[in-house]
């Protein structure tokens, strides 16, 4: 290969044009980039030489260096990692992956010290470095090639960069940074230090920068001590000193690691700038021995419902990084969580199918599983230590790891709580422990703040079901008329409004014994909070009605698959409900929405027959009309469109001349 010049990706050169004009309130982020980037080369060579040792060469000890130049103004980052061809380094540092600038500038905010944190999670953290940089060269050499074939990749960061060979005998990546006049304060050891204590003090492996010592002055009479000096200053001894801890967190005694240290290190596995909800750290030993170390976030990630993402735990074996995204350490579900689990037991050349298969992982999967929901438990429970002193108005003394804790349940489930919801359907074993979990709106609370046990305990004497209602919205559900006896009687009724709710709840049948009933679903009994006046004024009406209810049928006989009478309704004239093991209709319309075939299936009407609008059916010269406009009026009312949404308006036009 002979030297060349080639242009950016577009999308790089966006790229660029924004870290150089935009990204400045936080600048040291680039450290942390960088050297992450080397601590990455360097776990991919340790991966690789499970199967090629020779890729070694003659360095076995893996490290990164951090060395400056005050004179030529350059601070160099160095691996001695798995390196790059020349090809790699034209597809790594010339192009972005699966369009993650459109991702990132999509996600800015105008904040821009939150801008600049957002900047490696959608893997670009090695243009970070033109924050600080007016021009940046990369010399590399990937393991296993001759030393003949290494690369030199430079770019002033504007719309091209250069790509020539030259011998480098070592290998791994030297990432030099031409510091703008701006920046020096990156010439120092003091403050370098400072930044790597910050962000990458727990990368295994050790970070390297040269000692440095005290020089006096030089006399300017050679002889006369009592001459002046030239200024003396810090001077270079050539020997390496690790400058990080150089052991993985996750293996130091948790008395040892400060709640700083844990949330740091958390940033730097996930890209998150915010500190997590809480975290776990745990030595589990028994059949399956392994060190987990899990992190509930703050925040929802900006793809948390993007099917094709990866999501998973950071896989170790024996301190070897094996994998990023290990999918099966953890349930779909709790795909949010981010962390490290390191295995004792697991081989070191373990694959991705391996993983499905491995016993020892399904053990070490349910232990994840059962800690994170412990974890969620704990959080919960503090919520609602909460919630009961501030309904009795007394406050109980509590400690400052219980106060850090108060109102981040509530903050998690705003986040996570309807991908929690999924684990309904997936997690057999834990169904009964994620029940518990779960937070709804109600009647009583426009909040998300009401579990199945609040529920209870609130129930009516006589009341023998859990009843909810799904919906598209808070208010749709709010203002159902479903809802209209359950109101007029005091009875509280969960509002559910989460598009996963419709399936989730096929999977739950009742909660601590207690059957969950839809009120969308199949004839309304109230049983014994029904009186008897009220059973037999009802059986009286559709006794009454059946001239009329014969003739609502026949009219809507292409709409609804029966008509009745009932007592559900107090101010609407008319609801739509299906049958107890029918589809609801905001199912069949969220799968319909996505595509997919529903079953055919048509609702019930039931009407009130105390209503002005149904007493004036019987006999009206317009009756078809209104039997039309009362079906498409009451799926109005629960979110759905009229099939023929044009029929509707001419015949209410029609009815109001």
């Amino acid at each position: 290969m002979s030297k060349q010049t080639l242009s950016f990706q577009a999308e790089v050169a966006q790229l660029l044009h924004l870290v150089t004009h935009s990204l400045y309130s936080n600048p040291e982020i680039f450290v942390r980039e960088l050297i992450s980037n080397a601590s990455d080369a360097c776990d991919k060579l340790r991966f690789e030489a499970l199967d090629t040792p020779a890729l070694y060469e003659d360095a076995p000890n893996l490290e990164v260096r951090v060395s400056f130049d005050k004179d030529a103004r350059t601070l160099t980052i160095a691996d001695n990692g798995i390196g790059m061809s020349a090809q790699e380094a034209i597809d790594h540092l010339g192009t972005i992956a699966k369009s993650g600038t459109k991702d990132f500038m999509g996600k800015l905010t105008g904040d821009q010290k939150q801008d600049a944190q957002l900047i490696g999670q959608f893997g670009v953290g090695f243009y970070s470095g033109f924050i600080v940089a007016d021009k940046i060269t990369v010399e590399s050499r990937r393991a296993g090639l001759p030393a003949n074939e290494g690369v030199r990749w430079v770019s002033g960061g504007s719309g091209d960069f250069q790509v020539e060979p030259i011998d480098r005998p070592a290998r791994g990546t030297s990432v030099i940074l031409h510091l703008r006049a701006d920046a020096e304060e990156y010439l120092n050891a003091w403050k370098l230090k400072s930044v790597i204590a910050k962000y990458s003090d727990h990368i295994s492996l050790p970070i390297l920068m040269e000692k440095e010592e005290w020089k006096d002055g030089e006399l300017l009479t050679p002889g006369d001590e009592n001459g002046g000096r030239q200024p003396g200053g810090m001077v270079k001894t050539g020997e390496w000193e690790a400058v990080n801890k150089a052991s993985a967190l996750w293996t130091r005694p948790k008395k040892d690691i400060t709640d700083e240290q844990y949330q740091e290190f958390y940033k730097a596995i996930s890209h998150d700038h915010e500190a997590p909800l809480t975290w776990a750290h745990n030595r589990v030993e028994g059949n399956t021995e392994y060190t987990q170390l899990l992190y509930i976030p703050a925040k929802a990630p900006f793809d948390l419902w993007n099917r094709d993402k990866k999501a998973g735990i950071k896989l170790y074996v024996k301190r070897v990084f094996i994998m990023d995204d290990a999918e099966a350490l953890m349930p779909s579900y709790l795909r949010f969580v981010k962390g490290v689990i390191d295995s004792s037991d697991l081989p070191l050349n373990v694959s991705r199918e391996l993983l499905q298969e491995s016993r020892d992982v399904r053990a070490i999967r349910e232990g994840s599983t059962k800690r994170v929901l412990s974890m969620l438990e704990d959080l919960a429970k503090h919520d609602r230590h909460d919630a009961a002193a501030n309904a009795d108005g007394v406050t109980d003394v509590v400690d400052a790891d219980d106060k850090a804790k108060e109102g981040k349940y509530s903050q998690f489930y705003a986040e996570f709580g309807a991908v929690l919801k999924e684990g309904l359907g997936e997690d057999f074993g834990n169904r009964e422990r994620l029940a518990k979990l779960l937070r709804f709106a109600s009647t009583s609370s426009d909040t998300a703040s009401v579990s199945f046990a609040d529920y209870k305990a609130r129930m009516k004497e006589g009341q023998e079901a859990i009843y909810y209602i799904t919906a598209d919205t808070l208010a749709a559900a709010k203002n159902s008329p479903q809802l209209e006896v359950f109101k007029k009687k005091g009875i509280e009724v969960l509002l559910m409004t989460d598009r996963v709710d419709e399936w989730a709840l096929n999977y739950l049948q009742d909660f601590d014994g207690t059957p969950l009933q839809s009120v969308a679903k199949g004839a309304v009994d109230l049983g014994k909070l029904q009186d008897e006046a009220e059973k037999k004024a009802t059986e009286e009406a559709a006794e009454a009605f059946k001239p009329l209810l014969a003739k609502l049928k026949e009219a809507l006989k292409d709409k609804a698959e029966d008509v009745r009478v009932t007592s559900r309704l107090v101010d609407s004239p008319a609801c739509l409900v299906v049958q107890d093991d029918g589809m609801s209709t905001q199912l069949a319309r969220m799968l319909k929405q996505a595509g997919q075939q529903a079953p055919q299936s048509k609702p019930v009407l039931e009407v009130n027959p105390e209503h002005p609008l149904v007493k004036k059916l019987d006999g009206s010269v317009h009756f078809n009309d209104l039997a039309n406009i009362l079906f498409d009026q009451a799926l109005l009312a629960e979110g759905g469109l009229p099939d023929d949404p044009a029929a509707y308006v001419r015949r209410v036009n029609a009815l109001l001349v």
